[in-house]
């Protein structure tokens, strides 16, 4: 497994001070959420640097762009007849090029998408189709870019489950499963039963940890964060695993940079798997 931390821990930091944290913590990749075109607050928007500048930080850093997050979703419903015929109405697939463009552009190898929500009197069945169909295309466009997209579960898709529901219907190469052990265990599914649900389509985990609603230090939690590394351990998963600190959505109390230290050292101890020097100097923190 590689460990890697999503920028939603410090919005405040420049992209070379993320870089440079990464390093300093013991994680081998970081995981920059990016808003592309939309307005941004985060000072580490990978958009808004030249791409060779973004790729040279990281690499003299010694440190991966795993995924480029973002928050595409595919659910919205089909508006105008005629532009639908023509097409114009598929923003988010236009989107997703223009992500998939970065993410070629500065080596990463995932971009993580949403399938969301069903509306109104539409029936389930109808919108799963609607909503593959639009995920299609996307997956299309990341042909020979080297670049894979990543349905993440959430909203009306929130377990491995109803993951694998869609990616069977858009059933390409070129589109994954992101799965978040946090949302899942929310809507009632343990980590083992979803992370075997997805098995070889499992290319990226989301781990985060709350006492109900209020973030915790990863291990102080409810969430069953340690079964699922266990999982993917017994199942010799070798892909990227994502520590979330949600430090940018909520008002969670502690430094970013000792939450993340002591995410990486927890996760490596859950791997049995040595940390890096500067990991295992991480501070332990206090339940809360």
């Amino acid at each position: 497994m590689k460990v890697a931390f999503s920028t939603v821990a410090c919005p405040t930091w420049t992209l070379e001070e993320v870089a440079d944290h990464a390093e300093r913590l013991g994680f081998m990749g970081v995981e920059l959420r990016t808003f592309a075109d939309a307005p941004s607050q985060f000072a580490c928007e990978p958009a808004l640097t030249d791409a060779s500048k973004v790729r040279s930080m990281f690499d003299k850093a010694g440190v991966e762009i795993a995924c480029l997050a973002t928050s595409l979703r595919f659910d919205e419903p089909v508006g105008d007849p005629f532009l639908h015929i023509l097409g114009d109405d598929d923003k988010p697939t236009r989107a997703a090029k223009t992500m998939i463009g970065l993410a070629s552009q500065v080596e990463c190898p995932l971009v993580r998408v949403f399938a969301f929500e069903t509306f109104g009197s539409e029936s389930r069945s109808n919108a799963v189709r609607r909503i593959a169909e639009k995920l299609k295309l996307a997956a299309a466009a990341a042909r020979n870019t080297g670049v894979r997209l990543v349905l993440e579960n959430g909203g009306s898709f929130a377990t491995a489950a109803d993951l694998a529901e869609l990616l069977d219907l858009v059933d390409s190469p070129h589109m994954g499963a992101a799965y978040s052990v946090a949302t899942a265990a929310r809507a009632g599914e343990g980590p083992r039963e979803g992370l075997n649900v997805l098995g070889e389509r499992l290319a990226l985990v989301r781990v985060s940890d709350w006492k109900g609603t209020t973030p915790s230090g990863l291990g102080q939690g409810d969430i069953p964060n340690a079964a699922a590394v266990a999982a993917l351990a017994g199942a010799g998963y070798r892909g990227w695993v994502s520590y979330e600190w949600p430090a940018a959505w909520t008002h969670a109390a502690g430094d970013a940079s000792m939450m993340l230290g002591n995410a990486a050292k927890t996760l490596f101890q859950w791997m049995g798997t040595p940390a890096k020097s500067a990991a295992a100097r991480a501070v332990p923190i206090a339940a809360h």
